[in-house]
């Protein structure tokens, strides 16, 4: 009975240890020490290596959908001089054109309309998602703060084919690479595609918000 107590504990130890090497945990003191091109670098890795993917962006536009403005305002917080990370982000937008690799975006309404920029730069990056969702391999989907949705989100995630999700916190991201993670990631995913416009509706919608910025 003791070396089965001993040989359960001992399982149960390499299971534990197995899923703290499958999650990564990424500070931002430590990747403004080395430099934000550095997590502009892994983001285009990740991005080299998969051919589909998720994101849910419930708070704010990712900087794959960003114009130059956006994403100048989305590190304007950040001490230094980070024009080599804004130009790395920029540059990392080229991987929206490669046609073997297909996007999903799913944003709510606060994620499109939040003011981050003043109302005529922020009706210029909505125009942005209309025009991108033309793209035959991006779909952009928006949750209207209308109707039920028996889901709350916490934050935004990405999941990279099934192999990797990353979510993002105020003071990090963690990067996730147990199939457990993974899987309730895309099941999450699923459950807010169910509930997201896409298409011809979608850009109904966003051309409304966009009129309302320039309104």
């Amino acid at each position: 009975m003791l070396r089965k107590k001993i040989g359960n504990f001992e399982s149960g130890k390499v299971q534990a240890l197995s899923r703290t090497a499958n999650i990564e945990w990424q500070d931002v003191w430590s990747q403004r020490r080395t430099g934000l091109e550095k997590k502009q670098n892994e983001l285009a890795e990740f991005e080299r290596s998969s051919t589909e993917f998720r994101y849910f962006l419930p708070s704010m536009v990712t900087g794959l959908l960003a114009t130059p403005e956006y994403v100048r305002a989305s590190l304007a917080h950040v001490p230094g001089d980070q024009s080599k990370a804004i130009a790395r982000k920029l540059e990392r937008q080229s991987v929206l054109y490669d046609t073997p690799k297909s996007f999903t975006f799913i944003l709510t309404e606060q994620a499109v309309r939040w003011p981050f920029l003043p109302a005529p730069a922020m009706a210029v990056q909505v125009d942005r998602l209309v025009s991108l969702s033309l793209l035959p391999n991006i779909q952009i989907g928006v949750i209207p703060l209308e109707g039920h949705l028996p889901i709350s989100p916490l934050n935004t995630f990405t999941v990279y084919d099934a192999r990797v999700a990353t979510v993002e916190t105020h003071t990090g991201a963690m990067v996730f690479r147990d199939h457990r993670d993974i899987s309730a990631y895309l099941k999450e995913f699923s459950a807010y595609e169910e509930h997201a416009s896409f298409g011809e509706v979608a850009r109904e919608r966003l051309s409304g918000w966009a009129h309302r910025f320039r309104s």
